[in-house]
């Protein structure tokens, strides 16, 4: 549901059990990468574009190059929300890839989204179909597991598993269960394609370093919706000691300090033992979480300076999660506090 990304990598690993399938790497999403990625095309029988945007008028283009018959819109958050004003506006936005959907072409969104559902009960020109957990819909997870480093699901009273946790993981299961049995693809083949599918890296990348420490490097991006995600995922992690280190989430506007306050609450609903926050923005995480009563806070204006901080007091058995927008180069604390 969250990560555009991560929703297109599993959707083409289950496409690829029955077609030669080109998909967009990286985060070639715009009307530069999406081009590039369709000059690729030779004998492939399957594409799978992804499609980004911080403006209006940006998804039009590209679905106007692309002429998908097929489109998948997974969530309606609050990323980018500083140009677009209101979550109304996001989805305004996003729709705009239907401009571009051949007639015979079908519609996949979440039917747990708020904004997504009231407006698939209105929409009537195209072929809607709905995934979900929450909401009835076309298609559903019940039975939910979720383990520590797994989760195990029905959808459609068909057992499967991803090799991630977190109920965000799930979402995009459904969504890509959807997409290959509405493509006819073997029930046996698209829970393989789900069971067998890999993050790209820097997003929920968990990595074990020195002392059994455990790392998750979740920074490639960051915007609300997926800080709670992965802050959830902490929550339900065995740890020794559990330590959010958290950054700036841009392209807020006027939702900035907001936002990034319910980050802070986020974190004291999930019990995180420490909270390491890194620059201006982040501070009002740390700062609602003070309010709200949290110890054992500190604040840093640089990775420099958070990063030798955290070389120096963690032990062994902790869990780190590190969260940030791609721009503040997290990786790099994770590159430090690896080093002897």
């Amino acid at each position: 549901m969250y990560g555009k990304t991560s929703t297109k990598d599993i959707i083409a690993n289950v496409l690829a059990q029955k077609f030669n399938v080109l998909k967009t790497e990286g985060n070639l999403n715009n009307h530069i990468g999406l081009p590039l990625t369709l000059l690729k095309l030779k004998d492939h029988t399957a594409v799978v574009v992804e499609m980004g945007m911080n403006h209006f008028g940006e998804i039009s283009l590209l679905t106007n190059i692309a002429k998908p018959t097929a489109c998948v819109i997974t969530n309606i958050g609050t990323s980018h929300i500083g140009n677009l004003g209101s979550r109304e506006n996001i989805l305004k936005a996003k729709l705009e890839i239907l401009e571009g959907l051949s007639k015979e072409g079908f519609v996949l969104i979440n039917n747990d989204n708020d904004l997504l559902n009231d407006w698939a009960k209105k929409e009537n020109k195209h072929k809607i179909y709905t995934y979900g957990i929450e909401n009835k819909s076309t298609y559903m997870a019940t039975n939910i597991i979720q383990l520590q480093d797994s989760s195990k699901f029905e959808i459609n009273e068909i057992k499967a598993s991803i090799p991630i946790n977190g109920i965000h993981f799930i979402y995009n299961a459904i969504c890509a269960f959807a997409i290959g049995d509405i493509l006819k693809i073997e029930k046996e083949k698209i829970i393989k394609g789900i069971s067998e599918f890999k993050l790209t890296a820097k997003r929920m990348d968990i990595q074990v370093i020195k002392d059994e420490i455990k790392v998750i490097n979740d920074s490639y991006n960051a915007s609300y919706d997926s800080m709670k995600a992965a802050l959830e995922v902490m929550g339900k992690t065995d740890a020794n000691r559990k330590i959010a280190v958290l950054g700036n989430m841009l392209e807020l506007g006027e939702y900035t300090k907001e936002l990034h306050e319910k980050v802070g609450e986020e974190v004291v609903k999930n019990k995180i033992d420490i909270l390491i926050t890194v620059g201006e923005y982040a501070e009002n995480i740390a700062n609602k979480a003070i309010n709200l009563g949290m110890q054992n806070i500190f604040k840093f204006k640089n990775i420099d300076d958070a990063s030798d901080f955290i070389k120096n007091n963690i032990k062994r058995g902790d869990l780190i999660l590190l969260k940030a927008s791609n721009s503040m180069n997290f990786s790099g604390i994770l590159e430090n506090i690896k080093k002897e």
